[in-house]
């Protein structure tokens, strides 16, 4: 057989050493690839996930229906403000109420929800806590003015998103009520616990402000005394021992017996602890001013410093002193990442 020139020979050998190392290096590449391809949608979620975006839900217990309801968190602030401040309200003052509402259940949230409960949840519905209505029962209550109405509360909600007011770094117990005598009340005056940021306050625009500043309430005197459990003499009405730094009944005195003001507003269902009375033949006539606990944001009187101008951190600033406003979003994480 005739032999191939030597620079023909030279020539084939080189070009075979030149394609090993591409057939041998072509399946790493395809695979590497492949890899990056799988990999790329996981390294993206894992950038752009953050603690917020992950969905909070509130377990709610429905005191009415025996039943526990999740909802998104601030979907659940829109029904408790909706429930606890007329629609009709300045904007300003929605949105204290949206702040009190977060802080509230917040607080809730990160101490372990409501306990002696049969099934696990948060908070309850009713004023044990904070009173919370669906968008279905708020149909029914609102009726033909639900749309303005809910727009309303949904945007306050919304301009304050994911704020709460801390004491000290930590969710304050965001405490509120109706309407005051013209000053708030110290919490320790009335829950006998000392808190700091929950100081009695002047609040003069309660009455301006307020249809139910003042009431009154005609008690038969069998069931007064049924109610106290006391035995009224002829004429006989008591003597006010004490009074609040918030100008309300602190002690009182009647038939020798000693009652605080807050004994005496809960066994006869009055509106408040500032009253007075009087026997009237065979009743007794009480007239009291205020109405609620008096602890906290009074609604009507930031509904009144809203009237003047003041902004919701401006009102909230007054009623809650020393608080600050915050992200919820580090006491979320905590409950997410314990759940």
């Amino acid at each position: 057989m005739k032999k191939k020139p030597l620079w023909i020979v030279l020539f084939s050998y080189l070009l075979i050493l030149l394609c090993i190392p591409a057939v041998v290096l072509l399946p790493q590449a395809k695979k590497e690839g492949a890899s990056q391809e799988m990999n790329q949608p996981a390294i993206e979620q894992q950038n752009t996930e953050k603690p917020e975006d992950a969905a909070i839900t509130v377990a709610v217990f429905r005191v009415s229906k025996q039943q526990v309801e999740q909802m998104e968190l601030e979907k659940y602030v829109e029904g408790v403000v909706a429930s606890e401040m007329p629609a009709s309200f300045e904007e300003e003052a929605l949105k204290a109420q949206a702040l009190a509402a977060r802080t509230y259940i917040t607080r809730m949230m990160t101490s372990g929800g409501v306990s002696g409960l049969e099934m696990p949840a948060d908070i309850t519905d009713t004023v044990a806590h904070q009173v919370y209505k669906s968008d279905d029962e708020l149909k029914i209550i609102w009726g033909k003015d639900y749309e303005w109405q809910k727009k309303k509360i949904k945007e306050a909600v919304a301009a304050t998103k994911g704020e709460i007011l801390t004491y000290e770094g930590k969710p304050i117990t965001a405490s509120f009520f109706s309407t005051s005598n013209g000053w708030t009340e110290n919490a320790k005056d009335y829950w006998e616990e000392d808190v700091p940021y929950l100081k009695s306050v002047p609040s003069e625009w309660d009455e301006k402000t307020s249809p139910g500043f003042l009431a009154e309430v005609t008690i038969p005197v069998n069931e007064f005394e049924e109610k106290l459990g006391i035995n009224l003499q002829e004429g006989e009405m008591g003597t006010v021992t004490a009074r609040t730094p918030g100008n309300r009944i602190k002690t009182v005195s009647i038939a020798g017996e000693t009652f605080s003001g807050r004994e005496i507003r809960e066994k006869l269902q009055l509106r408040s602890t500032d009253f007075h009375w009087k026997q009237k033949g065979n009743a007794v006539v009480i007239q009291t001013k205020g109405y609620g606990h008096g602890v906290g944001m009074s609604q009507y009187g930031a509904n009144g410093m809203a009237k003047e101008g003041k902004k919701y951190d401006e009102i909230l600033a007054h009623y809650f002193k020393g608080v600050k406003i915050e992200s919820v979003e580090p006491f979320i994480s905590a409950v997410i990442a314990q759940r």
